[in-house]
C-alpha cells in the first residue's frame, strides 16, 4: 500500500491548543493537544501507512478553524471530513453536523433524529469515536436532563465552546 501523506497543523486557541491532521482539504482527525497522541496513534491504524508532514497553516481548514475561534462560530460548516466510520457513526456524525451552532441536543434526541431511539448508549459512543471534534460538534450533545456530560476534551472545554457558541450561559 502507497504511504498516506497527512499535514498535521497546531493552533493555539483561548479553549487550548488544538492538532489537526488533513489530507487535502478534508480533516481526518482533530484533538485538543493533550490528546493528540491517542488520537494520532488511532489515525495511522486507520490509514496503515501513514507519513507525517508539519504544516504551519493548515489550508483552507486551519483558516476556517481560526475564524470560528476568533467567533465566526459558522466558519467550520463547510468544511470536508474524512471520518472513516462505520455506517452507524457515520450516521451519527452526519446528524452532529446539522445541529446549528447555538444550539444542543440530547443524546436520545440525537438517537430519535437518526431514527434509531432504542439507540441511545450506541449514539453516546458513536459521539465519543468521532474523531474530528469541533468540525463533527460532538460538544453539542448534552444529558437529557440538561447538564453536560461526556466530552473528550473535559467539560470545562465542552463548556467554552458552548458559551463561544452562544447555547450556553457564561
Amino acid at each position: 500500500m502507497s504511504p498516506v501523506t497527512l499535514r498535521v497543523t497546531e493552533i493555539e486557541t483561548p479553549a487550548g491548543a488544538i492538532v489537526f491532521a488533513r489530507r487535502g482539504n478534508r480533516i481526518c482527525a482533530l484533538a485538543f493537544a493533550d490528546h493528540w497522541a491517542g488520537l494520532r496513534n488511532e489515525t495511522a491504524a486507520r490509514f496503515e501507512n501513514v507519513s507525517w508532514e508539519r504544516d504551519a497553516g493548515g489550508g483552507a481548514p486551519g483558516r476556517a478553524l481560526r475564524r470560528y475561534f476568533r467567533g465566526n462560530v459558522t466558519a467550520l460548516d463547510g468544511l470536508k471530513v474524512d471520518t472513516a466510520g462505520t455506517p452507524f457513526q457515520e450516521k451519527v456524525w452526519a446528524a452532529l453536523r446539522r445541529i446549528p451552532a447555538g444550539k444542543t441536543i440530547s443524546y436520545r434526541d440525537l438517537a430519535r433524529a437518526i431514527g434509531s431511539p432504542s439507540a441511545v448508549r450506541a449514539v453516546a459512543g458513536a459521539n465519543a469515536r468521532n474523531p474530528v471534534s469541533i468540525v463533527v460538534p460532538c460538544h453539542r450533545v448534552i444529558a437529557s436532563d440538561g447538564a453536560l456530560s461526556g466530552y473528550g476534551g473535559g467539560i470545562a472545554r465542552k463548556r467554552w465552546l458552548l458559551v463561544h457558541e452562544g447555547a450556553w450561559p457564561a
